[in-house]
Formats: C-alpha cells, sequence, structure tokens
C-alpha cells in the first residue's frame, strides 16, 4: 500500500494538513483498516488516501477551490470508510481510525475556511452561517457511527445513527402522534398560558411594589422545585390526559418569565424615565413608550428558555401518567422493551422539535427588537 502513493511532494500549509499528514502515514504503517480485510479493496483504499491528500493541498489554491475541495476530500473519504465497515462491525483497526481522525481534521480546517470567507450578497452569508453548524452537526454522527461500527458497541447499549434514522422512517405514523399529543396539545397550550401569565404577573408586580417583594422569592423558590415532585401531583389534579401535563408546563414556564420581565422593567435608565416624566406621561405610557422596548430583549430571553423548558416539562410528566401516546409515555415504554432505537428515535425527533421552537421564537425576536444593539451587531 504504500507503493501507491508518496507523500513527500505533499505541502500542506495549515496545522490540520501536517496533522493529517502525520496520521495518514501511520495508517500505512499500521494497515489494514479491518481484521479480515474484507471491507476495503486495494482501490477503494487507494480513494480513499487520494481524497485525503487532495483535501490536505487545497490551502495551496483559492479560498473558494479550497473549500470545496476540502469538503468533498474529508466527506468523500469519510463516506467511504463507513461504507468498508458496514457488515464488519468490531473489526476496526487502528488505521481505520486514523483515517477517520484525519478526515475529521480536514472538515475541521474546511469550517475554518469558511469562517474566515465574507460573501458579499445577503443569500450568500445566511447559507454560509447554515452550512457550517451543519457541517459541524455531521460530523457528530459521522463520528457516532463510525465508532459504533468500528468498535462493535452492542446495539443495545448505542446504535448507530443510521439504525435511528432507519428506526425514524419507518415510524413515522407513531411519531406523528406522539408530536401531536405532547407538543401541539401540552407543550404549545402550557408555553402561551404559563409565559402569558407570567408576562401580567410582572406587570402587576411592577406596578404594586408589595407583589414585587412577595412573589419574586416565591418564584426563585417554585423554579427550583424538581418535575419529578410536581408532575405525579397534577396528573393527580387533572387527570392523564395532555391537561396534566400542560400544568406542568405552565408551573415551568411562569416563573422564568416573571423574573426576567421584571428584571426587564427596571432595566430603562433613570434619564429616559425623567425625561418621560418631563412630558408628563403616566405609567401606561412610560411602560408601553419606554420601559416594554428596553425590556424586550429580557422577555424574548425568558421565551427562548421556556421554549426548552416547555418540551422537556411536558416529556418528563408523561413519564407519570399518560394515555397511550406520547413522546415520554413511548420512551419509558420503549425503554422496557429494550427497543432503543425507538427511545433515540423519539429523542431525535424532541431534540429537533426544540430547535425549531427554538428558532421561530429567536427569528421573531429579530424582527421585534432589530433596533437592540445585539441584533444589529449579529
Amino acid at each position: 500500500m504504500s507503493s501507491l502513493l508518496s507523500l513527500s511532494s505533499i505541502t500542506p500549509r495549515s496545522w490540520q494538513g501536517y496533522a493529517a499528514l502525520v496520521l495518514l502515514a501511520g495508517a500505512l504503517l499500521l494497515w489494514p483498516l479491518v481484521d479480515a480485510a474484507l471491507g476495503y479493496g486495494v482501490g477503494t483504499a487507494a480513494l480513499i488516501f487520494l481524497l485525503l491528500l487532495l483535501a490536505i493541498e487545497a490551502d495551496n489554491f483559492p479560498p473558494a477551490v479550497g473549500v470545496v475541495l476540502l469538503f468533498l476530500g474529508a466527506h468523500g473519504a469519510a463516506w467511504l470508510l463507513l461504507a468498508g465497515i458496514t457488515g464488519n462491525e468490531g473489526t476496526a483497526r487502528a488505521s481505520f481510525y486514523l483515517l477517520l481522525a484525519a478526515a475529521w481534521l480536514l472538515a475541521w480546517r474546511c469550517v475554518t475556511v469558511l469562517s474566515a470567507l465574507r460573501p458579499a450578497s445577503r443569500w450568500a452569508a445566511t447559507a454560509l452561517r447554515l452550512i457550517i453548524p451543519a457541517i459541524f452537526g455531521a460530523w457528530i454522527l459521522i463520528i457516532w457511527e463510525a465508532v459504533t461500527r468500528g468498535a462493535g458497541i452492542p446495539f443495545i447499549l448505542l446504535p448507530p445513527p443510521s439504525a435511528i434514522g432507519v428506526r425514524i422512517a419507518n415510524s413515522l405514523p407513531v411519531l406523528a402522534a406522539d408530536v401531536r399529543q405532547t407538543i401541539f396539545k401540552a407543550v404549545i397550550f402550557g408555553y402561551i398560558v404559563g409565559s402569558g401569565a407570567g408576562f401580567i404577573a410582572a406587570i402587576a408586580a411592577d406596578r404594586v411594589p408589595f407583589l414585587r417583594r412577595g412573589l419574586l422569592p416565591i418564584g426563585n423558590m417554585v423554579s427550583a422545585l424538581p418535575i419529578i415532585g410536581v408532575a405525579p401531583i397534577m396528573v393527580m389534579w387533572f387527570g392523564f390526559d395532555w391537561q396534566s401535563k400542560a400544568a406542568v408546563v405552565i408551573i415551568m414556564t411562569f416563573f422564568p418569565m416573571l423574573v426576567n420581565t421584571v428584571a426587564g422593567l427596571a432595566a430603562s435608565g433613570h434619564m429616559e424615565r425623567d425625561l418621560m416624566r418631563t412630558y408628563a406621561s403616566n405609567y401606561w405610557q412610560t411602560l408601553f413608550k419606554l420601559r416594554l422596548p428596553a425590556a424586550a430583549p429580557f422577555i424574548f430571553n425568558a421565551l427562548k428558555i421556556n421554549s426548552t423548558l416547555a418540551l422537556i416539562g411536558a416529556i418528563v410528566a408523561e413519564f407519570f401518567g399518560t394515555p397511550v401516546v406520547g413522546m415520554g409515555f413511548r420512551i419509558s415504554t420503549e425503554v422496557g422493551r429494550m427497543n432503543i432505537d425507538m427511545v433515540w428515535a423519539e429523542i431525535a425527533v424532541a431534540a429537533l422539535a426544540g430547535s425549531v421552537f427554538y428558532g421561530v421564537v429567536a427569528l421573531f425576536e429579530r424582527a421585534v427588537t432589530f433596533w437592540h444593539p445585539s441584533v444589529r451587531g449579529g
């Protein structure tokens, strides 16, 4: 194998390239990739090395060309490595992991080059902001897949992402029913009611000092209550359907909104308040024209925090009693049946739903608080 490729003429220009070159040399010395040497023919192995060497040389090209070579070389080599180890689980040797590490370093270099680009058009800048985290996330899955298959990790301990993807594709009706029960009923209702009630309570606490002194200490105490202590009580009070889970979500989202809104209402400066008083503005005029706009970043911060708390609260609450549908119910049931791929499928769907929920709130924040320095700078 060492006669197929010459490493002497390779001239990397980054530390990732030098490290990848060293890893390639180590992989040649420790050949073969798998014990049985059945997963990789000479042609496949040579193509893996050629792709990685091409990616190492990418820094010698213009950035626009180099980033394409880095992307194709790193991800093409990773795809060939994964394709070869499939069916030969548990047989990977050190050279397999060295080549995987080299591909990962070159993908790192690809992200570094992408981060340094300054596109002129807005759509290109938006695409760049999406591509960089996509590559980062893809490599988490690539490494996960390679390690679980290469080391032969038992399926019941940690299934590979490909198996989880197959399970998601084969269980779409069940997953859709669970999402409808947990998210579209319990989470959304509890999120709206809890956040809205916390906002109204914050306005009342700001208006009445007695409420501010009494509610905030209680809010700090209640926010520390464990979900596993509150959820069974809510199930006893409101039954096994989604209403009890929505009650848990309301409790979890109420106090973050209360505390953040009260802090935000105090964010406006004394000079601005004095100016409003010189204009003979009453409390409500000052509230709507000065204090609420100044509190908007705090309010949206609470909304973003609540977007994840609501989903966590509803799923955990379903562990303590629910109809035969729901994400938490499915997780607890499938763990007992040792269907770990279904458990991970529910986790993946929950993570995706939480990310979308958070992203929608973040986009709405940018549209509403476009004037704020933190948004203008981002």
